[in-house]
């Protein structure tokens, strides 16, 4: 909690007038005891009206004043940490932008979900409750006990010891609570994780018929929430009755004591009101006081959470840009991998061993190989997704770790393996590949795609809405959008990851043929399953276990390339030659 003070900082004015405001709501709420004592021991007991009217016109400006301070208090703290809350999910949010992949995996994305909306909630409740609740507990406990001193020093001291009691027990299980809180937010990622799965699963769920097994399965995350939530709540059951009992014991001791202290004509009967006064603000305030105190482990964990992203030691790339870092003024020319190897985080081998090859301008680069030979990986490189642990990549003449990220990934036209459209309309779709594409340039880069027919017989054309993910469009559709996405940003690297999987054959050649003239002078990769696609590629690598075992044309590759040759037959009819 207190490393995430800092977003404090620029509230700092307004936090400062409310707890001025604090101060005077607790003195105005501890003189209203001695105002009672006055008015029933020099008022009521004498028989004094004119002393009750003006004693008790004076209580009711006091307690009046007071309830305004108290509101406009609350208004200025929902005002402050509204804000701080604002501004800790903002901070939450850029920096999961700045995190490589591996390190926003290591978090997932329910985790991440979960610590910008409900972690950053307990945080901002309890910096509110903590000021308007927390803070005046034990200036109400001081200042009400030397009050009480005054009055009685046996009964202050029976107020002293409840508050004290009352405190040990609030440590005791402050200890006990901090664990289980812990646990407890574990659960709700895993809630939260399990959720998204089924959600986003629901087709395949369905056509598998296995509504009954994820129920089950979901059945029993919520249980076990529940039970280690009936854990907490009755943790905290236990402790609040011993807090009322402790409440309760000490009123009833001020009545006795105080009783036979009026006997003996030691104390008037406004002074034991009086005390009774203290004491229940003093233990209401301090069992309040607790109260927030027991929200604390919560807020503590969430807190933790919070802070383990945003202090999260960026590896790669970002953290690693160089002090002079250099901007592309000329056209690329070439990419080039010198023996690049990569391995992901804590893998037992490497993904990519000693991958060595050059992509040139106005030349079409292909990858294939089978299913986990790194293919996806290699290209995931170059926009420096992930970072290599030795070797070098070249554009033109410059490592890539001396481009900065935002100019390298400007140069590039990335499509995924996996096609996502973010919701809006399809005019969004292709803006987002460049803010300020024309009309023109929206209908080029659609129709090089072959979706131009397609949008052109939607009802609302390119304003036609978008869902989340474009779940509203085939996987061949969303494809080609992503394909366009690209296009219409003219950049000088193409990548497609395995782009024309979901097309059909002769959607396939249409594409590539139109594609071909398209993207010019341009660097273009193409990842593909399919021979047919690559067949026409200028050089084509081949990939197996991580390595390359085979550069080349398509007809060099069948001539000397096993692993290609065994690619290309599984694909052909036994009649049809190589």
């Amino acid at each position: 909690m207190l490393k995430l003070s800092k977003f404090l900082i620029p509230y700092k004015r307004k936090i400062l007038f409310m707890l001025v405001m604090l101060f005077f709501q607790v003195s105005g709420t501890l003189y209203l005891p001695t105002l009672t004592a006055e008015i029933v021991n020099n008022g009521i007991v004498k028989g004094d009206i004119d002393f009750v009217w003006k004693t008790g016109c004076l209580m009711l400006i006091t307690a009046i004043l007071t309830a305004g301070i108290s509101i406009l208090a609350t208004y200025l703290s929902i005002s402050a940490f509204s804000a701080v809350g604002r501004d800790i999910r903002n901070s939450l949010f850029r920096k999961s932008q700045e995190l490589s992949i591996s390190e926003f995996n290591s978090f997932g994305p329910a985790s991440m979900i979960t610590r910008c909306t409900h972690d950053v909630e307990q945080v901002q409740e309890a910096y509110m409750e903590a000021i308007e609740m927390l803070l005046p507990a034990p200036v109400m406990a001081i200042a009400g006990l030397v009050l009480a001193f005054r009055k009685s020093t046996s009964l202050a001291l029976l107020i002293a010891v409840s508050t004290f009691t009352i405190c040990v027990l609030m440590f005791l299980f402050n200890a006990r609570a901090i664990r289980l809180f812990n646990k407890l937010q574990k659960m709700l990622d895993g809630i939260n994780r399990n959720l998204r799965e089924i959600l986003t699963g629901m087709r395949d769920i369905r056509a598998y018929n296995r509504e009954l097994y994820e129920q089950e399965r979901t059945d029993r995350v919520f249980e076990n929430f529940s039970v280690l939530a009936v854990d907490v709540n009755r943790l905290f059951s236990f402790l609040m009755p011993l807090i009322l009992a402790v409440m309760n014991i000490c009123t009833i001791l001020i009545i006795i004591i105080g009783g036979n202290s009026i006997g003996a004509g030691k104390m008037e009967i406004g002074d034991i009101m009086a005390m009774i006064e203290y004491a229940a603000l003093i233990l209401m305030n301090m069992t309040m006081g607790i109260m927030v105190f027991m929200d604390m482990p919560q807020a503590q964990t969430c807190a933790e959470r919070i802070r383990e992203v945003l202090e999260c030691r960026k590896t790669q790339p970002h953290e690693n840009e160089p002090e002079y870092s250099h901007l592309l003024g000329e056209k690329i020319r070439r990419l080039v991998f010198c023996s690049v190897s990569f391995r992901y985080k804590d893998a037992d081998e490497a993904v990519l061993s000693d991958i060595s090859f050059t992509a040139e301008a106005g030349k079409t680069t292909a990858v294939i190989g089978c299913t986990g030979s790194g293919k996806t990986t290699l290209v995931n490189l170059i926009p420096r997704f992930f970072d290599y642990q030795s070797g070098t990549i070249f554009i033109n003449d410059t490592d890539i770790k001396q481009i900065p990220l935002v100019e390298l990934r400007k140069h590039i036209g990335f499509v995924p393996q996996k096609s996502y459209l973010f919701s809006g309309t399809i005019q969004d779709i292709f803006r987002c590949g460049k803010e300020d594409a024309t009309e023109e340039e929206m209908r080029h880069a659609a129709k090089t795609a072959q979706i131009d027919e397609f949008i052109n017989g939607l009802e609302d054309g390119y304003k036609t809405k978008v869902s989340q993910g474009g779940t509203n469009f085939s996987g061949g559709q969303r494809q080609r959008f992503a394909i366009a996405r690209a296009l219409v940003r003219k950049p000088d690297i193409y990548i497609f990851d395995d782009s024309f999987s979901a097309l059909d054959f002769k959607t396939d050649l249409m594409l590539r043929t139109t594609l071909k003239n398209e993207v010019g002078n341009a660097i273009v990769i193409i990842i593909a399953q399919r021979i047919s696609t690559i067949v026409d590629a200028d050089q084509i690598i081949v990939l197996d276990k991580g390595r390359i075992t085979g550069i080349g044309t398509h007809q060099k590759l069948i001539q000397n390339c096993e692993t290609y040759r065994q690619i290309a037959r599984s694909q052909l009819r036994e009649d049809e030659p190589l």
